[in-house]
């Protein structure tokens, strides 16, 4: 995925010793990558040379952009020393990156310095929550709203579906500085830079913006107590609170599209888990919310990446 093999070989055949040369990777060492991967259904030969296989074109260059790809990969190998030694390591109560006298990356630190960074990581997130954000346009109700804030929003790619859906709605997404850069590009490729903002802020350490009708945090994962006293008070009386995440079936339980990450997280942290909807339901009563709704959205056919994803609904009690 990061030398971009597929993508290669889809612009046209190329035998080992030609692929070799375009990668400046050794050639014999190329020709045992390519029957490795022609061996798991990947590439085929043809009478002019090695081409991406049906599965690969459909599950790989049909899915998503060489960028989005080449990210992902980087962030799981990124990750993979958690899971290196199993046998010498499962058993240990400690985090597996500390007996290995390592640090597990810091993806909020990298996207906080490095703008380059933030721009991959934003514009992977777009692509990737696309078909997602058009399911929560289509199964939210707008009436009434006229102001957006959408927590940790990246790209904006959710308030983007909303707009289009409300002409009347204005957005503002709160994010760092060097992804806030990112979505602002992408607002502007959108057409819709005039009608989102992007505020800079750390949303769980900063002060938020109010005078919201809704309050938007999709994929975000903070639920927090003090989160939510501070979301409501972003709030105008009666707003309301949209989450969107996945969460775990049951306590301890993963939920199926993350039980790879719940996995290497819990090579790390042996306790980090993600909270039941029922869990969520109880820290939002307790911080001035009334749950109004909480539902399973349906899988949409272009919808890839996660199969899981819940909508939940609370309305800002009173004047608390």
């Amino acid at each position: 995925m990061e030398l971009g093999l597929f993508w290669l070989l889809a612009e046209r055949p190329l035998e080992p010793a030609a692929l070799g040369q375009a990668l400046g990777i050794p050639g014999n060492r190329c020709l045992r990558w390519l029957t490795l991967l022609e061996h798991v259904g990947l590439v085929e030969q043809t009478p002019t040379g090695y081409r991406p296989s049906p599965t690969a074109q459909a599950a790989i260059l049909d899915a998503y952009s060489q960028e989005t790809w080449a990210f992902l990969a980087g962030e799981a190998r990124a990750r993979f020393p958690a899971v290196r030694n199993l046998a010498a390591h499962l058993r240990s109560p400690e985090s597996v990156w500390a007996l290995q006298g390592l640090t597990p990356p810091d993806y909020f630190q990298a996207l906080q310095e490095d703008p380059e960074e933030a721009r991959r990581f934003t514009r992977m997130l777009y692509e990737i929550h696309l078909p997602l954000a058009d399911e929560i346009a289509a199964a939210l109700d707008l009436a009434g709203v006229e102001r957006l804030l959408d927590l940790g929003g990246g790209s904006g790619v959710v308030s983007f579906a909303l707009l289009r859906r409300q002409p009347a709605l204005h957005a503002v997404v709160v994010d760092i500085p060097n992804v806030c850069q990112a979505g602002r590009e992408i607002a502007r490729e959108n057409g819709l830079e005039e009608r989102i903002r992007y505020h800079e802020a750390d949303f769980v350490q900063d002060a938020l913006p109010g005078g919201f009708d809704l309050v938007l945090s999709c994929d975000a994962g903070v639920y927090r107590d003090e989160m939510f006293h501070k979301i409501a008070g972003a709030l105008n009386a009666g707003g309301r609170l949209v989450i969107v995440d996945s969460f775990a079936p049951a306590p301890g339980v993963a939920p199926p599209s993350h039980r790879y990450w719940a996995f290497v997280s819990a090579m790390e942290n042996p306790a980090a888990a993600r909270p039941t909807v029922a869990e969520l339901q109880s820290r939002l009563a307790q911080a001035c919310f009334e749950v109004l709704s909480t539902r399973a959205l349906p899988p949409g056919e272009m919808r890839r990446w996660s199969s899981d994803w819940t909508m939940l609904e609370a309305k800002r009690r009173g004047s608390e």
